[in-house]
C-alpha cells in the first residue's frame, strides 16, 4: 500500500512535470488507497506548484511554465473535491465567503484551493474567480452578507489594489458589515496591517482557521 508521504511526492513531482494526467491518476490512486486528502492537496501538489512558483521568481521558469503546473494542479484538485465535499457534506454552514483573485491577476489556483477548504469546513463560498474587478467584490458584499471577503493577489502589481478594496466598501458603507481577507504569495502580515484588512492568510490552512475563529 503506497504511503502518505509517497503519494505526496509523486503529486509534487507530476506538478513540477506539467502532467495534468499523471496528477490525475496520482490523485485516484490517493482515494483508493484512503490516504488523507488534505495533505496530498497541501503537502504534494501545493507544494510542486510553490516549487515552480519559486523558480518562476528566480527566472529558471517562466510563465507558460506556471500555467502548465496551475492546470495540472486543477486537474488533481477536480479529482479530489467530490472527496472533499462528501467529508464536508453534513457540516451545518458556519457562513458565506467571497473570494476572488485581484483585478489583473490571472492566477487562480491558490484561491481555488483556499475555497476548496473553506467549504470542506463547512463555510458556504461564493467564489468570484480570477481578475475581478474591486467593485464586483463591493457588490458581492452588499449582495450575499458574507462574514468574510477574501482577495488573493499573486504579483506584487496587482497586491496594491487589495488597499482599493479597503477604500471602496468604506465608501460604500459596508466595510464595517464584513471582515476583510488577504493572501497570495507576494502578501504579509505588514501588507495586511497597512491597509487595515482584518485576516492575513498565509496559505489554504491558515485561512481556515483564521476564518473558523472569524465565526465564532
Amino acid at each position: 500500500m503506497v504511503s502518505q508521504d509517497e503519494i505526496n511526492a509523486k503529486a509534487k513531482a507530476a506538478v513540477m512535470d506539467f502532467d495534468d494526467e499523471a496528477v490525475e491518476e496520482i490523485c485516484e490512486e490517493a482515494i483508493e488507497a484512503k490516504v488523507d486528502v488534505v495533505s496530498l492537496i497541501q503537502d504534494g501538489l501545493t507544494a510542486g506548484m510553490n516549487e515552480v512558483g519559486d523558480q518562476f521568481e528566480q527566472g529558471t521558469l517562466f510563465l507558460p511554465h506556471v500555467i502548465a503546473a496551475s492546470e495540472a494542479m486543477s486537474a488533481g484538485v477536480a479529482v479530489l473535491t467530490p472527496v472533499l465535499e462528501a467529508q464536508g457534506g453534513a457540516v451545518k454552514s458556519k457562513g458565506t465567503i467571497v473570494i476572488g483573485t485581484i483585478e489583473g491577476d490571472i492566477h487562480s489556483i491558490g484561491k481555488d484551493i483556499v475555497a476548496t477548504m473553506l467549504k470542506i469546513a463547512g463555510f458556504k463560498v461564493v467564489d468570484l474567480g480570477r481578475d475581478v474587478a474591486i467593485g464586483t467584490y463591493v457588490d458581492a458584499v452588499k449582495e450575499h452578507n458574507p462574514l468574510v471577503v477574501g482577495s488573493s493577489a499573486l504579483m506584487t502589481t496587482t497586491m496594491v489594489l487589495q488597499m482599493q478594496i479597503e477604500e471602496q466598501l468604506k465608501e460604500a458603507g459596508v466595510r464595517d458589515t464584513v471582515m476583510t481577507m488577504v493572501g497570495g504569495a507576494p502578501v504579509t502580515q505588514d501588507w495586511a496591517d497597512k491597509i487595515g484588512s482584518d485576516i492575513y492568510a498565509e496559505n489554504a490552512t491558515d485561512a481556515v482557521v483564521k476564518c473558523n475563529a472569524a465565526a465564532e
